[in-house]
């Protein structure tokens, strides 16, 4: 995440990402920046992206609405990298996405 604000990179973090993170209380100050940045747009887990999430989840076999909510939400922004310690379920949910494991 610190690279991609020093090269002024657009970061999308969507809604439910923030809920799963505020579980573990030493990840929430890294994360709590990010989202305070003027480059950062948290993306809203609105009635749209959650039926979407539902259907890509039951295509791929998955339970995860939040990994699948990501991968939507990097679809949307094209050539979006995304940041992740969890990448077999979201190579799983999109076996095209382009991840960054931290």
């Amino acid at each position: 995440m610190i690279e991609a604000r020093a090269s002024g990179a657009r970061i999308v973090i969507p809604a439910g990402v923030i809920g799963q993170v505020w579980r573990r209380p030493g990840t929430q100050v890294a994360i709590g920046s990010v989202t305070r940045a003027p480059e950062t747009t948290v993306v809203p887990l609105d009635k749209v992206m959650a039926e979407a999430a539902g259907v890509l989840c039951g295509r791929r076999k998955s339970d995860d609405v939040i990994d699948a909510s990501v991968v939507l939400a990097a679809r949307r922004e094209g050539s979006a990298v995304i940041v992740t310690s969890d990448g077999d379920d979201l190579r799983r949910l999109d076996p095209g996405a382009v991840l960054f494991a931290i």
